[in-house]
């Protein structure tokens, strides 16, 4: 398995690139937020993460410019119905931090706005990833014994919850703001869809 590619960005353009190492160019199937954000290295030495696509009629080379793009992908093609090219085409609509909110959100119209992935598809994106995406979240929360100014007890279920929006991509103040109002003795996988739904307003 390759598990990246470092070389020269010989070619780069939507859809796909080609990296050259030692003289071997990897043409690499990429999507639009991997492309935006090595587009303008074109001649000069890139690192992309990848993931090795082995099918009747051919073989593949996805790239990805961050892990957790790669981590997403890997994700998506574990649902029944999503193969690469809809996993793609949802990477290039949807930053993993965003496919993320919008997983944990159950926010399937979000999903099925990228191309080729009609609203079953990202019905049941939602439905296969929702408590992986979850656990995941939690797994990276630290312990804190502060929501803002206000203490409360540490590993509370408003913390935890605090800590995941954070990790989601939200400032501490806009969590906070969103998490007001919500009911702290409900589990933490209600809380959470209840914020997202006040920050995605």
């Amino acid at each position: 398995m390759i598990y990246h590619v470092n070389g020269n960005l010989d070619y780069c353009e939507q859809g796909f690139c080609v990296v050259d190492c030692m003289g071997v160019g990897y043409k690499l199937t990429i999507s639009d937020n991997t492309y935006s954000s090595i587009v303008a290295r074109v001649n000069e030495k890139i690192k992309l993460y990848t993931n090795l696509q082995v099918r009747e009629d051919g073989v593949e080379l996805f790239g990805f410019n961050t892990l957790d793009e790669l981590n997403s992908f890997k994700l998506l093609i574990t649902v029944s119905g999503v193969g690469p090219k809809a996993a793609m085409a949802i990477l290039s609509l949807l930053t993993p931090d965003r496919l993320s909110m919008a997983i944990t959100s159950e926010d399937v119209k979000a999903i099925s706005k990228a191309n080729g992935v009609g609203s079953k598809t990202a019905a049941r994106v939602v439905l296969e990833l929702r408590d992986k995406i979850t656990k995941q979240v939690f797994t990276s929360v630290p312990s804190i014994e502060n929501v803002g100014a206000a203490p409360v007890q540490k590993g509370s279920n408003l913390s935890e919850a605090l800590e995941a929006l954070v990790v989601l991509g939200y400032s501490r103040s806009e969590a906070q703001r969103a998490l007001g109002g919500i009911d702290p003795k409900l589990e933490v996988a209600k809380i959470i869809p209840l914020a997202l739904a006040k920050l995605l307003r």
